[in-house]
């Protein structure tokens, strides 16, 4: 069903390919074993010294799932009619099971249920990432069934109902009270979100609303880049589905964009390396992650690291640097080892000088990895989401267009 794990060398001049390659089917294992094989909900962490029992489920990862299926067949990780029935009983519990609210999904779940926990929010954006995935599917897999399901979940979701009223997406909404008083309304996470919403066939949000969010610049050493200090994640999952390459608007180049705020993270994270001297030029990254003190969200001087490092840091950066972010994930695997390597790939964080090593995998976070891996390798999930009529439709609404040679 799933290969065997290989070892991965260090010694061979392919190493760094050899490790990549790993890192991809250690993840689809994840995504595959860490899903209930009845709903299809992915869990939103887990030990990989445990075996699946059912837990809190996050929609986010599951986006990451539905991808991972596509990868995982594509590259024979799995036998390809498994991951293809797996896909399928995904889109079906979402489309026939799962509690909704006008198409947008509960951010947490029951794994084996679907029923809403934590008093979870219908979250605008953790649908956009389930939604990713759902695209992603239509594209990928040739089943009329897996399209039927796929198209519904996408028709379904009320975009225009999420603006509340005004230019910009909310939050989300709660059973208990209603639209949360939040906006996406400065430039984080948000472009793959409002390209959905802006180019759905049956609930599309004006175009405009692309202009409603603010775009602040900000400026590290030098480094000019669009940022309203986030953490580094939001400048990476937008373009784990979406290719903004050779692209570029009436405000910015977003591929540009991301590759100047990676290079300023990294300058960031060297900044600390006499207090934390395991940091370095080929050992650094801070992100949204787990910490010895519980989930952090490391982004700036006014959220500093602990000496913390996060693998998905880099990692989710491969498209945008990858020779120097892949630099960090072979060095990672070099120096650390078992200690931070699993059958499920990279731990989620690390402290080395602590010798703290998170229990966990996070499945946001190796989705990302394993995401901007297959697009660096392939561009195999750009070129599915790209050919849909949904990314047409949006990148013409917003003006994203190609760039002259």
């Amino acid at each position: 069903m799933i290969h065997a794990m290989e070892t991965v060398s260090t010694e061979s001049k392919s190493a760094s390919e050899k490790l990549l390659e790993e890192i991809q089917r250690r993840a689809c294992r994840y995504f595959y074993e860490m899903a209930d094989p009845n709903t299809g909900l992915v869990r939103d962490r887990a030990s990989p010294d445990e075996p699946y029992a059912p837990s809190a489920a996050s929609i986010a990862a599951t986006g990451f799932g539905l991808s991972a299926l596509g990868i995982a067949a594509s590259r024979r990780y799995i036998d390809p009619s498994l991951a293809e029935a797996r896909a399928r009983t995904t889109l079906r519990f979402f489309c026939e099971t799962a509690p909704q609210e006008r198409g947008f999904f509960y951010h947490f779940m029951d794994s084996d249920t679907g029923k809403r926990i934590w008093k979870s929010e219908a979250s605008s954006i953790d649908t956009a990432w389930l939604l990713c995935g759902v695209l992603h599917s239509a594209a990928f897999w040739e089943d009329a069934e897996i399209r039927k399901f796929a198209e519904e979940l996408l028709n379904r979701t009320e975009w225009d109902w999420m603006l509340n009223g005004g230019k910009t997406l909310c939050h989300g909404w709660t059973p208990e009270n209603g639209f949360l008083q939040y906006r996406w309304d400065a430039y984080s996470e948000v472009l793959a979100m409002y390209l959905l919403a802006i180019g759905s066939k049956s609930h599309p949000i004006p175009a405009s609303c692309w202009r409603a969010f603010a775009r602040p610049m900000h400026d590290y050493q030098g480094v000019f880049f669009i940022d309203a200090g986030a953490s580094l994640f939001v400048h990476q999952y937008s373009h784990a589905w979406f290719d903004f390459r050779g692209r570029r608007d009436a405000f910015a180049n977003y591929f540009n964009n991301s590759v100047r705020a990676t290079q300023a993270h990294r300058l960031f994270c060297l900044s600390y390396k006499e207090q934390f001297p395991w940091y370095g030029p080929d050992m650094w990254g801070v992100t949204a992650s787990d910490s010895r003190m519980g989930y952090r969200a490391w982004c700036s001087e006014n959220t500093p690291p602990d000496g913390t490092l996060v693998p998905c840091a880099a990692g989710g950066s491969l498209v945008f640097l990858p020779q120097i972010c892949g630099a960090v994930l072979q060095k990672m695997y070099d120096d650390y080892g078992n200690k931070i390597w699993t059958k499920y790939g990279f731990r989620d964080a690390f402290h080395p000088k602590d010798k703290w090593y998170s229990r966990y995998i996070l499945g946001i976070d190796q989705g990302i990895i394993l995401l901007m891996a297959e697009n660096m390798r392939s561009a195999g999930v750009w070129s599915a989401v790209m050919s849909t009529p949904e990314a047409r439709r949006a990148m013409d609404a917003v003006g994203l267009a190609t760039i002259s040679s």
